[in-house]
Formats: structure tokens, C-alpha cells, sequence
């Protein structure tokens, strides 16, 4: 998305602060919790950070600060709208307990890349990495019922990673999905994109050649609705993935109770290891003095462009 406006007033705060009161609200506030890291557990997030590295959206040091507490509660974290320009995910990592590694694709549709940082002492990364795209020869396999518009391919190609954990082998895949507007064929065009994700999907657990036939897909879905009757909701589900409900109906998005970040996987064995699913309003939490003197629409600018309009979505699975 094109970056956010910086917010009409200054506002500074003490990182160490806001760290501690993000911390408590995860660990007090009903529906917030987040488990602690454990074995034969593995914690996968996924987390839009808007613009992360465009130059005209600039955080400051408290505010990776704060992006890498979050991030370092989680085992793999699959991040969206990570610039092309890798500077600001360089001062992240660098706020990051030590073994923390990142994988990352190319540049893609409006300049992103698909990144994936996970912690190195509980998870390895396997041989399997590579983008997600649709030959255009199979471009006429993806079609959905009413929907007349042809599949043009991925605007910015998911990214699938294998990784292991207690000797667990799943391949997670990162995607940020078409969005466009609210216009019908913008819409088709997103229910097409995640048709194609969802029959990847499928083609893969059904092959016997597959690197592993776990697959979760992960990211920014740009779902409105995760029910029966939305469009988009459907055609995920379409060729088998399953979308579980998360333990609160916390919206994705700070300023709207959207669920367009999501998770989906098959309901054999990753369906079978899955434990719990939530999502972390650290909007909730932070910037407590910022909430108290300025509107609700301030304190929203101030912190989608100095921290995401997304928040953190999660899961947690039995790995053995």
C-alpha cells in the first residue's frame, strides 16, 4: 500500500516503557495471551509491518525496538510489506535475541518482499525456498463458478519455506494477496489469487514428490470475513484448507474489526497439530498518554506509521 501520512504532531515515548506494558496486556488481558516458548511446540505468527524500509514512512529506534519484542516472542514469523530497500528490517533484526535468522524473496508487486525471521536454536530452516508461481499454461485450471475474469498470476508471488521443529517438517507459505478496492473485479481478482494459493496447496500435499505435505499457508489474505458467503473465504477453502477460528473476534487490522491476515492448512497432519490460534492488539497497550490527550483517529496515524495497521496474527502446533 502506498506509505501512511506522518502524523500532524510529535509524540515521543520511552521504549522500555511501552515493551513492559505490551507485555503485561499479553500476559493479563483475557484473549491476549500468548503462550511461552516450549518443546514439542512450535509458535508460527505472521505480522504486516505497512511499508517496513520506505523511505517515506520512517521508524524510529523505539519503534523497531518494539516491533522486535513482539517478533521475539514467537518461533517463525512470516512478515508482508517488507521493502525492497532492507535497512529498517536490518535495525529489527539487530533488536532480535541472538540466533535469530530471516529469509527472504526477491522484490515483488509493489515493491515488497516476503520475509520469514525465525529463531535458529528452535527451528532450522530446511533446503526447501522459492516463490509460488502459476505457470501460464495452468492459468485456465484457476476459475471459480461466476466468476467470468481470466487468472493473470500472482501480483506478488507467495513464498513458501520448509522448516523443522522436534522433527516436524512443514512447508509454511507467506502471502500478501491481491487487495485492489472494493470494486467486483477487484474483488474477483483476489478470489482468484486465493483460489491458486489454495490449489498449490492441494497439488503439493497430493504429490508424492513433495518436499513435505504439511503446508500452512500464512499472511496477509486481505479476507474480510473468515465465514461461509465471503467471497474470498470461500475460494481458500475451496480445495480443502481449512481456516480455524482464532480465541477472540479481535480484527486483523487496528482500524477496522477485518480478519484479512489469516493462517489455513489440510486437515490431516498440520490440522491435527494445531493447538490454538489468536491475535495480539498491541494497539491496545501501547502509548497509553497518547491515547489519553489526543482523538482515537490521532493515536491511530501515530501508530499505523510508526508501527503497522496489521496486527500480529499466531498459532500455535504440537511438533512431537
Amino acid at each position: 500500500m502506498p506509505p501512511f501520512e506522518p502524523p500532524a504532531f510529535a509524540f515521543s515515548y520511552d521504549a522500555d516503557a511501552e515493551i513492559a506494558a505490551i507485555r503485561a496486556w499479553r500476559d493479563t488481558q483475557p484473549g491476549r495471551a500468548i503462550p511461552p516458548k516450549q518443546n514439542g511446540r512450535l509458535l508460527l505468527a505472521s505480522w504486516n509491518i505497512a511499508n517496513l524500509g520506505d523511505r517515506s514512512q520512517i521508524r524510529d529506534e523505539a519503534d523497531v525496538r518494539l516491533i522486535a519484542e513482539v517478533i521475539s516472542w514467537f518461533d517463525i514469523v512470516a512478515v508482508q510489506e517488507v521493502k525492497e530497500n532492507l535497512a529498517d528490517w536490518r535495525r529489527v533484526q539487530a533488536h532480535l535475541p541472538h540466533g535469530w535468522d530471516t529469509v527472504f524473496s526477491d522484490q515483488g508487486g509493489n515493491d515488497e518482499r516476503m520475509l520469514f525471521a525465525f529463531d535458529s536454536a528452535r527451528v532450522t530452516r530446511m533446503e526447501l525456498a522459492g516463490e509460488i508461481a502459476v505457470p501460464p499454461g495452468s492459468h485456465r485450471h484457476v476459475k471459480l463458478p461466476g466468476i467470468g475474469q481470466k487468472f493473470r498470476g500472482f501480483d506478488r508471488n507467495p513464498f513458501a519455506v520448509a522448516f523443522e521443529a522436534g522433527g516436524w517438517v512443514l512447508t509454511v507459505v507467506n502471502a500478501h494477496l491481491y487487495f485492489g478496492s472494493e470494486s467486483k473485479r477487484s474483488v474477483n481478482r483476489r478470489a482468484l489469487e486465493t483460489y491458486a494459493l489454495g490449489r498449490w496447496a492441494d497439488l503439493r500435499r497430493k504429490r508424492g514428490w513433495a518436499y513435505s505435505p504439511n503446508v500452512v499457508a500464512i499472511g496477509d489474505l486481505n479476507m474480510p470475513k473468515a465465514e461461509m458467503g465471503d467471497a474470498i473465504f470461500d475460494a481458500l477453502r475451496k480445495r480443502g484448507l481449512e481456516v480455524p477460528a482464532h480465541q477472540s473476534r479481535i480484527g486483523t487490522v487496528i482500524t477496522e474489526g477485518k480478519h484479512y491476515d489469516q493462517l489455513a492448512f489440510f486437515p490431516g497432519d498440520a490440522g491435527q497439530a494445531f493447538v490454538q490460534k489468536g491475535v495480539f492488539d498491541f494497539d491496545g497497550a501501547v502509548f497509553a498518554d497518547l491515547w489519553q490527550s489526543r482523538t482515537p483517529a490521532e493515536f491511530d496515524a501515530f501508530t499505523r506509521y510508526h508501527i503497522s495497521d496489521h496486527r500480529p496474527i499466531w498459532a500455535q502446533f504440537i511438533t512431537g
